[in-house]
């Protein structure tokens, strides 16, 4: 429900949602901005960082999925007034696979994957920009801003509950490029290092490890070397927020180009020659089709600024 307040702007009341089986499986942050049609997103997020959204009586963050029968609070929430809405400009990405049920796209590095705290719009309202007939586009499972590759748009329910339960469940394989400083001696490397979420003093989220964390499994395997660096393939078991980039860094091979956990005189180094992105790039994917149970085998090519670069590092080897 909408109501009026004094300041002429209208603000949903607070509301008690009871989810039901179709939107089982969907975060929080997708089910308010479906909820609250409006509402401006920075202030959804806002809203569920300060505690103020809550799932049976508790707080949650923003990646909580939601359950059938979950009671969610909805607080007081202002809608965007004409001149604060921003239009989306459709966006088209390329595509690597299509059907009814999904679309998995190569996304670029420094496209946020959607909107949120600081971020307008990301690929997901410009897909829905892009085809205003499309009854249903939702993220399968997210990519960092600055990672390029292979992401997941669900076209229906089913194939969404359905993918989010194998992620779940560490069914299928997704491999990753990375190029990183050192040299990577292993062949296939095993890192189990539990991770945990935390805010750092200027409150930007980060995460560290720590024994009291959630498990996480990366398999590392070298591809090349380039001098001080090293090529090399990471396969997800587990896929906890930037789990490739700290379970690298923290096994002393920083990913090339990582703002966050990286080393900062070789980021602005590499950027003076023109390469200023992060060197992670979701390359495969195999996995059961979510509908048909097919196997689908799919691959994102490294971007030229990467093969540009690999190509460079090998002349001066």
């Amino acid at each position: 429900m909408c109501k009026q307040t004094s300041d002429k702007k209208p603000t949903f009341s607070v509301r008690l949602v009871r989810a039901d089986a179709g939107s089982d499986g969907q975060r929080i942050d997708n089910f308010l901005i479906r909820e609250c049609k409006g509402v401006p997103k920075s202030h959804l997020y806002k809203a569920i960082r300060s505690g103020q959204v809550r799932v049976n009586k508790g707080r949650v963050q923003a990646e909580y999925r939601v359950k059938d029968g979950d009671e969610i609070r909805i607080p007081p929430l202002r809608v965007a007034t004409p001149d604060e809405k921003r239009v989306v400009p459709a966006g088209q990405f390329p595509i690597v696979f299509e059907d009814d049920a999904l679309i998995v796209i190569d996304k670029p590095s420094g496209v946020a994957v959607h909107g949120g705290s600081g971020v307008s719009f990301g690929v997901i309202e410009q897909m829905r920009a892009a085809r205003p007939e499309a009854r249903f586009l939702e993220l399968a499972h997210r990519l960092d801003k600055e990672t390029s590759g292979l992401l997941i748009i669900a076209k229906k329910r089913a194939a969404l509950v359905a993918l989010h339960g194998m992620f779940k469940e560490s069914r299928g394989r997704k491999c990753y490029l990375a190029l990183v400083e050192g040299d990577w001696v292993n062949d296939r490397q095993h890192i189990r290092l539990p991770l945990e979420k935390y805010l750092t003093r200027d409150g930007e989220r980060r995460v560290r490890v720590r024994p009291e964390g959630k498990a996480a499994h990366t398999i590392v395997s070298k591809e090349a070397r380039f001098g001080r660096y090293t090529l090399v393939k990471a396969e997800l078991r587990t896929g906890r927020t930037h789990q490739i980039r700290v379970h690298l860094a923290a096994s002393g091979f920083p990913i090339v180009g990582d703002e966050k956990y990286g080393n900062d005189e070789t980021r602005i180094a590499f950027a003076r020659q023109g390469f200023a992105r992060m060197f992670l790039h979701a390359h495969t994917l195999e996995i059961p089709h979510p509908v048909t149970q097919e196997p689908l085998s799919l691959t994102a090519p490294l971007p030229d600024v990467c093969r540009q670069l690999l190509d460079r590092l090998a002349v001066r080897r």
